[in-house]
């Protein structure tokens, strides 16, 4: 089972994604973090389609 993917501000104004406890990717926009986010739960469910 996958680890779950979220966004999070940081106290700079910029935004983390994680995946469950692991920095994947930090300090993008809002709009960023979330194209970032979607991107990855796409290839997730091509990678499990495909399996």
């Amino acid at each position: 089972m996958s680890e779950i993917i979220r966004v999070k501000p940081t106290h700079d104004g910029t935004y983390t994604v994680y995946r469950g406890a692991h920095v994947l990717v930090s300090g993008l926009t809002r709009a960023q973090a979330e194209s970032y986010e979607a991107s990855l739960v796409q290839i997730e469910r091509k990678d499990r389609s495909i399996h």
